[in-house]
């Protein structure tokens, strides 16, 4: 620390803080595991000896270098190191690391580079290690990706060599400590009150509805949502890759993927979840996302009086989500004639929500459409709303309004057998139309 304590009586440049900062954390480290500290006492602990292994350095930095140097050390120690701070902001959304000098974040649906770096590929691998560890997963060459979860349910996906081709990535979606409501997607313009009373009644009254959309659309966000219009009276099964959907009732089990161990055995896949939640007496099932082989299992369940289901998939467009459907049920290894898979999907999905990120980052349901059955080998969708968009604003908003087309859906009596009376002004009774009928009429009797 020589070099250090000679430069204490002028402003350190920032390689010395970084020397001052590794050498509180090497120091620490030593210290923390001589005296084989207790896990939950370790940060107590590591704060207390901070300040005595800086004051014996015999620097007298500014409290503000100070407190930002011990919150590095903090971080890296017990945090998740350079990426805290960004996990921290209640502003970001997603952290994508792309190798340890080029970090970026997502805020308010833009995407920017920080000025954050990490030491080398190591460090990034530290934190992947650290992020995967109490979970049980692991990372490596010959199992080079992985999905995991922090501990408050941010979403994580990590790819190392020889994958990765420049070092390894980190893609982290933030967890929303703000459990988002219906007023909230009104406020933001994602839907409007009458789609939201529209969905309210298509979840109670049990049907069977697929949440489409893009990576980042807000699929998940919105499937939480929509599940919080289950009675609290039902049993939920919810299946994920990576738990973190929050549900607001009480009776729920919540299932989990397991990867395969080092030997490649002991995998427990989505489809082995749904095909074991059919023997869990389940009220309802919800799937996290769909995109494989159980497309299959699912579809048989909603045909099977599992009505009521959840689920999500990827896709940009409710046509598009019936065609990957179509593809994730021949995943299954069924050799099924493609109409039969067509029968399938329109006789279990009545609803699909199409979520969409658009260009300008907002989040919007753009469409909501039924499947209304088949027509020769052809499933038949009836849009009930539909986004249009009217134009750019100079400052590249994009400006449009949810409209409802006028189209009152074929399940509306299951609607109303459900005590749900919507009135014509949700379908958007074409009231042009009808004053176009009556001077028509007026016309005749003349």
């Amino acid at each position: 620390m020589s070099r250090l304590q000679a430069a204490s009586g002028s402003k350190l440049s920032s390689p010395d803080l970084l020397k001052l900062k590794y050498y509180l954390i090497n120091t620490l480290s030593r210290e923390l595991e001589s005296e084989n500290i207790p896990l939950d006492e370790r940060e107590a602990f590591a704060s207390k000896r901070l300040n005595n292994i800086y004051e014996r350095a015999n620097l007298h930095l500014p409290q503000d270098i100070r407190n930002h140097i011990f919150k590095e050390v903090n971080d890296e120690l017990f945090g998740f190191g350079p990426i805290q701070g960004l996990l921290d902001d209640p502003d970001v959304t997603e952290v994508m690391v792309n190798g340890p000098k080029n970090v970026y974040v997502e805020r308010k649906g833009v995407l920017t580079k920080t000025s954050v770096i990490f030491e080398d590929d190591d460090h990034v691998m530290r934190i992947i290690e650290r992020i995967i560890a109490p979970l049980g997963r692991y990372i490596n060459a010959d199992s080079p990706t992985v999905d995991a979860r922090l501990p408050d349910g941010s979403r994580v996906n990590a790819v190392v060599r020889p994958v990765a081709i420049d070092g390894p990535s980190i893609t982290i979606r933030k967890f929303s400590k703000e459990k988002l409501k219906v007023p909230d997607l009104i406020k933001f313009g994602s839907i409007t009150e009458s789609m939201a009373d529209f969905l309210r009644a298509c979840v109670r009254a049990r049907l069977n509805i697929i949440i489409s959309g893009g990576t980042g659309s807000g699929k998940t966000t919105l499937l939480n949502i929509m599940s919080s219009f289950i009675s609290h009276d039902e049993r939920i099964v919810t299946i994920e890759d990576a738990a973190e959907l929050q549900l607001q009732q009480d009776h729920v089990v919540r299932l989990e993927t397991k990867p395969p161990n080092v030997e490649g055995h002991g995998e427990v896949s989505i489809r082995d979840l749904v095909r074991n939640s059919l023997r869990m007496r389940p009220d309802r099932i919800i799937i996290g996302e769909v995109r494989g082989g159980e497309a299959l299992d699912m579809l048989q369940a909603m045909n099977t009086g599992h009505d009521g289901s959840l689920a999500t998939v990827h896709s940009n467009s409710p046509r598009d989500a019936i065609a990957r459907l179509e593809t994730l049920v021949l995943m299954a290894g069924m050799d099924l004639p493609v109409k039969v898979i067509r029968q399938q999907i329109a006789s279990a999905v009545d609803l699909v929500v199409q979520q969409t990120r658009l260009k300008d980052g907002s989040r919007k349901v753009v469409a909501i459409t039924e499947v209304a059955g088949m027509e020769g080998e052809t499933i038949v969708l009836s849009d009930i709303f539909k986004f249009e968009q009217s134009g750019v604003t100079p400052d590249k908003k994009i400006v449009g309004e949810m409209k409802p087309t006028g189209i009152r859906p074929m399940f509306y009596p299951r609607l109303e057998a459900a005590g749900f009376k919507l009135g014509a002004q949700v379908f958007g009774a074409n009231i042009a139309e009808m004053l176009q009928t009556n001077r028509n009429s007026s016309r005749r009797r003349r």
